[in-house]
Formats: C-alpha cells, sequence, structure tokens
C-alpha cells in the first residue's frame, strides 16, 4: 500500500498468522477470510494472498507451526509420558487456535513437505514419551498402538476440556485435570 494509509509491517506474515490465530479463537476456522484478515492487519487485500496464495495455505502455515510449538512443548516435558500427556494438553489449552486447525487436514494443505516434518517432529517427540513406559505398562513390542493409545487418551482429553464437556468437578486447572486422568492409565502402579 502506499499514501496516507500506508503501514508497513516488518513481518506481514507473522502478523497474518497472529491474526489468523486470533479470528480462529473467537469464532472457529469457518470464520477465516484473507480479505478480513487484510483489514485487521491495515494492508491491502491482496497482501494475504502474496504470502500464502489462499486460505488454505495460511491455514497450512498455522498447522505448521502449531505442530512445531508441540513438539517443543513434549521435548521439554520432563517426567516421562505423563508428563508430555500434561504438557500435549496445556498446549491445546493455551495454542487453541493451531490445535484446532492441526487435526483437521480438510483446511489445508496436507501433502505440504513442511507440514510433514512438522507432523514428524511432534510425533517423535509423543512416541520418546512411550518408549519411557515403565514395565507393566502398555502393550509389549506394540510401541504404534501404545502411542495411538496415549494420544488418543491426551488428544480426547484436551478436545473435551476445550469444548466445557467435562464434568464440573474437573476442576478448573487442565494440567492438573489431566496429569490425574494420565496417571490412572499411565502412572506408577
Amino acid at each position: 500500500m502506499t499514501g496516507t494509509g500506508s503501514y508497513h509491517h516488518g513481518d506481514l506474515r507473522r502478523t497474518l498468522i497472529t491474526a489468523a490465530a486470533e479470528v480462529i479463537e473467537e469464532s472457529g476456522p469457518a470464520a477465516l477470510s484473507l480479505r478480513d484478515l487484510a483489514r485487521r492487519a491495515g494492508v491491502s487485500h491482496a497482501a494475504p494472498a502474496h504470502h500464502f496464495g489462499d486460505k488454505a495455505g495460511l491455514l497450512t502455515a498455522l498447522a505448521v507451526e502449531g505442530f512445531d510449538l508441540l513438539a517443543e512443548a513434549l521435548h521439554a516435558a520432563d517426567g516421562g509420558l505423563v508428563e508430555a500427556g500434561v504438557a500435549y494438553v496445556d498446549f491445546a489449552v493455551r495454542h487453541r487456535a493451531h490445535f484446532e486447525v492441526m487435526f483437521r487436514p480438510d483446511l489445508y494443505r496436507a501433502d505440504a513437505p513442511e507440514l510433514a516434518a512438522a507432523r514428524e517432529r511432534s510425533g517423535a517427540a509423543l512416541h520418546a514419551g512411550v518408549a519411557e513406559l515403565p514395565p507393566g505398562h502398555g502393550t509389549a513390542g506394540d510401541a504404534a498402538g501404545d502411542a495411538l493409545a496415549a494420544w488418543s487418551i491426551v488428544h480426547g482429553f484436551a478436545t473435551l476440556w476445550n469444548a466445557g464437556a467435562l464434568p464440573p468437578d474437573t476442576g478448573d486447572d487442565p494440567r492438573a485435570a489431566a496429569r490425574a486422568v494420565i496417571r490412572r492409565l499411565f502412572g506408577p502402579r
């Protein structure tokens, strides 16, 4: 843009991804439009398309960022699979927009190489937690099945938490509530 209404962004790509996350947290991914993001960022309506091509491109970038953030959270978790699960739930609560998009391949370019790499990094971090299961937990020799079970448990819990669908006596601390649930299945026996 030029003229009196111009606005210069040092990192328009970052600004648009942040604005997209805000819109998704407010109204869900269906409400996202590149034209609205351009208006929010104070740039021409063509600027988002220049960076992402289309809405699917923007949501691909958001999903990539989400998988990378999730991988970081899982790697930073200290305490084996239980704490990795707590970190997963914490990520889902703190990064709701990313979480809402990451597991909806109908919204983005699921075959994008950068997405596959980011998804692999987060999957490897979850598998590392499963590998640390103490004897007597999981199914001997079925690491893939154990990883799917662990992921299903924490993903389901996070989804229910974000939807407000858990019983009121679950409490108001998602980390503590998740820890209690995860320990029932994967904690010390």
